[in-house]
């Protein structure tokens, strides 16, 4: 599976000014809970061509997730004009993450 998260990912300060719709995306190639949801958040994010989708590797001590408060992989956060508006943790379906790009 190719490593396509950002590592490092932007600032936190970087998604604070960013304009738009965004999908931040937190995880790690290894993680198996994230292999498992890339095929859903692949398919969902392909229906919202309007939306900006940011995959950030995480880990220990790495602020952005830290300032995000993530603690389980993936981590889904949809942002409108740097605002958190939805998250989603662990999704499982396409579904699950339609809505949440559907709350963007």
């Amino acid at each position: 599976m190719a490593n396509d998260y950002l590592n490092p990912g932007p600032s936190r300060e970087e998604i604070d000014a960013a304009a738009g719709l965004v999908l931040l995306e937190f995880g790690a190639p290894w993680c198996g809970h994230c292999q498992g949801a890339a095929p859903a958040v692949a398919e969902a994010i392909a229906q919202f061509p309007g939306i900006e989708h940011v995959k950030v590797e995480d880990g220990p001590g790495r602020p952005l997730g830290r300032s995000f408060r993530v603690k389980l992989w993936p981590t889904l956060i949809g942002l409108r004009d740097g605002q958190e508006v939805a998250r989603s943790v662990r999704p499982e379906s396409v579904e699950s993450v339609q809505e949440l790009l559907g709350q963007l």
